[in-house]
């Protein structure tokens, strides 16, 4: 068909071209001539044209069967192309949600192994918080390397499940052989802090050692700040029968139902004397401030429990005696009353002639002398319930003093160096206080007995001079 096309376009040009040089080139007086001539020559080239177009037709014709069995060929192929492509692309969407699928399932498996790897860190730390202290030296390595194989960001999970497995069959070959109990060989702390070797005898929890050569014998126990187990003070019949059960593996259990405690309780148990030292200097002055307050307590004590006032009945004697003119009975009966009470009515009985203001004031002065004597080291008392608690914080502020210069030194890390400040400052407080509370009731009692008797001791005297006869001789003054 192209070649068709080009050709009639070809003939088409050759006609055009043949009139336009016939108009530009030929003169007006030959153009008939030329006309025919021109003529002449655009038949013959229109039938050559014409020849030419049929030749091409002809390919053509010749031309179109092969080309339209190509085409279907190709179309064929291009079918056939199209049902592999949707054939791949299905392939593709199955291969997709097969990735997803599989991208689903690693997910699962990674939080399986996840999941696993807390169950091994859990079952570690339950597995090292249940062995006995005696066991740490033997199963420290394997924790060290577990540990570190945990810590690992450059370990596949598979080597880190590996590498972390070794615990699982320790930990059943060591309860295989806890079965029955287990002699392992260990070292311990004897009594003078002696690193001790021997063989140690493991039932359960309970961990018994004998040395070699007939070392030491008895329980464990692990003491603080202490890498190596201790061996617990024992009689010598438990000591005797800790080792018969090491050396030949049978024998009497020495048991301990408290696991150590008891022995960190009897560790802990301190006397009067050990507890107050710990206090530092300040408990010096505040030890014998205390002293001073309960010993001048008990001597006040002592001293109003003396006191023996005069009564209704003696002071009813007495006035008896003075309305019947008889005061040397009165006198003697008054001094029959020992203490403030027999002094006071004496001292009026003596002054029996003047007038009662004179008495009165006879009275109030060995009253005033009385009030003074009870009163005498009662402000101690109240010095000592104020003083104590300032003193013991005093202490305690020495005592935390001493604490931070510690842990500016040598750090907080160690509590046992920090005991010593802390013990001071505590122990400082609590002195203080057990200083001022009783030194606070034995001021209040003692304070309220010794108004008490100087209530009764005025009463005696208001009655006294209330009491005299009327008709009795009065001095000069009156």
């Amino acid at each position: 068909m192209k070649q068709l096309l080009n050709c009639n376009c070809l003939v088409t040009r050759r006609l055009f071209g043949l009139l336009a040089a016939t108009i530009v080139l030929v003169p007006s007086d030959g153009f008939g001539q030329n006309m025919d001539n021109l003529a002449s020559g655009a038949s013959k080239d229109l039938q050559a044209a014409f020849a030419e177009l049929s030749k091409v037709r002809g390919e053509i014709e010749a031309d179109r069967l092969p080309l339209a069995k190509q085409i279907t060929e190709l179309e064929q192929k291009v079918a056939e192309r199209r049902v592999e492509f949707a054939k791949a692309q299905r392939v593709q969407e199955n291969q997709l949600v097969e990735l997803n699928a599989l991208k689903t399932e690693a997910k699962q498996r990674g939080e399986e192994v996840k999941y696993i790897e807390s169950l091994l860190s859990e079952y570690t730390r339950a597995f090292r918080s249940r062995l006995n202290f005696v066991e740490e030296p033997r199963f420290g390595p394997l924790f060290e390397s577990v540990d570190k194989a945990a810590a690992a960001a450059d370990m596949a999970p598979a080597e880190k499940f590996t590498a972390r497995s070794i615990l699982l069959t320790a930990a059943l070959k060591r309860a295989e052989g806890a079965l029955g109990g287990e002699l392992i060989e260990g070292r311990a702390l004897d009594k003078t802090g002696v690193l001790r070797t021997g063989r140690i005898a493991l039932i359960g929890p309970v961990a018994m050692f004998s040395g070699s050569s007939g070392g030491p014998a008895g329980l464990l126990q692990q003491e603080l700040n202490k890498a190596d187990p201790s061996i617990a003070k024992l009689d010598t019949a438990l000591e005797a029968a800790s080792r018969t059960l090491v050396a030949s593996g049978s024998g009497e259990l020495v048991l301990d139902p408290t696991l150590g405690n008891a022995f960190k309780l009897a560790a802990m148990e301190e006397s009067l004397f050990e507890k107050l030292k710990k206090g530092g200097i300040v408990m010096i002055p505040l030890v014998g401030l205390g002293v001073a307050a309960v010993l001048l307590a008990l001597y006040k004590w002592f001293e109003f429990s003396r006191v023996r006032l005069a009564t209704e009945v003696d002071l009813q004697v007495v006035l008896q005696h003075l309305e019947s003119s008889e005061p040397e009975k009165a006198l003697q009966h008054v001094r029959s009353i020992s203490g403030m009470g027999g002094d006071l009515l004496a001292a009026a009985i003596e002054h029996i002639d003047e007038k009662k203001e004179y008495i009165e004031e006879v009275l109030y002065e060995k009253m005033l002398g009385a009030r003074m004597r009870l009163e005498r080291g009662l402000p101690f008392l109240a010095l000592a319930a104020t003083t104590g608690p300032l003193m013991g914080l005093l202490g305690t502020v020495t005592g935390m003093i001493a604490t931070f210069k510690i842990i500016s030194s040598f750090g907080g890390g160690d509590p046992k160096m920090l005991a010593a400040g802390i013990s001071e400052a505590l122990i400082c407080t609590a002195t203080g206080m057990a200083v001022a509370i009783p030194a606070l009731l034995f001021h209040a009692f003692l304070s309220r007995r010794a108004k008490a008797i100087i209530g009764t001791m005025e009463q005696t005297a208001v009655g006294f001079v209330n009491g005299l006869p009327a008709t009795r001789e009065e001095g000069p003054g009156f």
